[in-house]
């Protein structure tokens, strides 16, 4: 399905300065009211004329611009800086609605995308008691990028860079114009991508028994052996690259700029099955595996220090938020995990869904509140307020979300079992967007 607009979306995806003010200004077309039937719990009108959030707190329509110019920071800072270690300031009391009715967000649970509606031949029209959308909530699709012929693995955008990089199963890297959001080079790649990562100019993709890395910037193209079977999971933190294998190993990776070459560092041993997920916070790298458990990493000696057993199946995402730990399952639940006084990390809350979930990614809306994304093997993705797990909306898609990446000024990015790729705006909705 094609959707208008493409070439303005993309405009604003370019790497110079202005590129996100549309997102990042917090604009709303919508009256600037709140709905009054929506803070009573039972507003039944969509697209509703009215606001459904309370309005900012007036330190956040200050004129300095303070705000907004956080939000609006360059893709690549946003990216690095909620993969290590996101700003979140909420309480450290999870799962509960905090401030009775203005802080909540009313989603209905009985929605349900209208399968005939996806292959655009839904006879009932308005009239169908299925979804005619691809989302609820606060945000609205501004387009998507068809090309890739499998499941959509990565997606990444390096600093200075026009181009949007996306990889999946189909063995393929595409590169997407920013200006034109059309495909501007195809790589074939002779092997599965399991994932995406970006460092400043590189660029680095997980292939079977390999990870390929370019620099963007000088054209610097490189071949990092070692891995056995697919690597899955790609991180950097203190310095070294780090890539989660498929049996279970995770190998490190330091840059010699004398050589122009990335040089082994460690290798690290323990997970009995495939490491699926890698993240870094607080001097530590944490792995995620389909042995069920999540190891946590000295950087200063890479040395288990300890090993996380509560999930009952496959550890498929985590995420540090400040001193939080969050992870997912396909055991059907979000697990948040702080430290104790002893310096372990025990589960505080967990938050139970009804299927199994695939990946998690953390932002903020255009409040600046921090938000949760989380994607599960039920063809959707799941928004939640944090640290309330209140429902803020909900993504569609024809097969499971595989990817979730964060862009500049309020977008951000899906890749999904069908190959497509989709961008998003934390907006309210419109017609052409929403219906389209």
């Amino acid at each position: 399905m094609d959707f208008d607009g493409n070439k303005g979306v993309f405009q604003r995806l370019r790497p110079s300065g202005g590129g996100g003010g549309g997102a990042g200004g917090g604009g709303d077309s919508r009256n600037q009211k709140v709905c009054f039937h929506w803070r009573a719990g039972k507003c039944n009108r969509f697209p509703c004329p009215y606001l459904h959030r309370e309005l900012p707190a007036p330190h956040l329509n200050n004129n300095n611009g303070t705000s907004s110019a956080k939000r609006s920071q360059g893709f690549s800072n946003d990216q690095n800086f909620i993969r290590r270690s996101p700003n979140f300031n909420g309480s450290s009391t999870w799962g509960r609605v905090h401030g009775g009715g203005a802080n909540s967000h009313i989603v209905k649970k009985t929605e349900k995308l209208c399968n005939f509606w996806t292959q655009g031949k839904c006879a009932y029209g308005d009239k169908c008691k299925y979804l005619h959308s691809w989302c609820t909530g606060d945000f609205s699709l501004l387009t998507q990028l068809e090309g890739h012929q499998k499941v959509v693995t990565g997606i990444t955008m390096p600093s200075g860079s026009d181009k949007l990089y996306t990889g999946g199963k189909d063995e393929t890297v595409r590169l997407w114009d920013c200006q034109s959001g059309q495909c501007a080079a195809v790589i074939n790649l002779g092997g599965e991508v399991g994932c995406m990562l970006n460092e400043g100019p590189w660029v680095f993709v997980g292939l079977p028994n390999m990870v390929k890395a370019w620099n963007t910037q000088t054209n610097t193209e490189l071949s990092l052996v070692g891995p056995v079977g697919q690597v899955h999971a790609l991180v950097v933190g203190n310095g070294l690259l780090f890539a989660g294998t498929q049996d279970g190993t995770i190998l490190a990776w330091r840059f010699n700029a004398a050589v122009n070459n990335f040089e082994p560092a460690a290798s690290l041993t323990g997970h009995t099955m495939a490491t699926v997920t890698l993240i870094v916070g607080a001097n530590r790298l944490y792995s995620g595996s389909m042995d069920n458990s999540i190891r946590v990493w000295s950087l200063d000696n890479f040395q288990c220090l300890q090993t996380l057993t509560d999930h009952t199946s496959v550890v498929m995402s985590i995420l540090c938020w400040e001193q939080f730990l969050l992870s997912c399952s396909l055991d059907n639940t979000i697990k948040v995990w702080a430290a104790t006084e002893s310096g372990n990390l025990e589960a505080t809350y967990t938050h139970s869904e009804d299927t199994g979930l695939l990946a998690l990614c953390g932002m903020h809306d255009l409040e600046g509140k921090p938000i949760l994304l989380c994607s599960c093997n039920d063809n959707t993705a799941r928004a939640y307020d944090l640290p309330s797990f209140s429902e803020r909306g909900k993504i569609f898609a024809k097969q499971e979300i595989r990817t979730i990446q964060i862009g500049p000024g309020g977008l951000f990015f899906t890749g999904d079992g069908a190959g497509s790729v989709k961008v998003w705006n934390w907006s309210p909705p419109t017609s052409s967007a929403a219906n389209a």
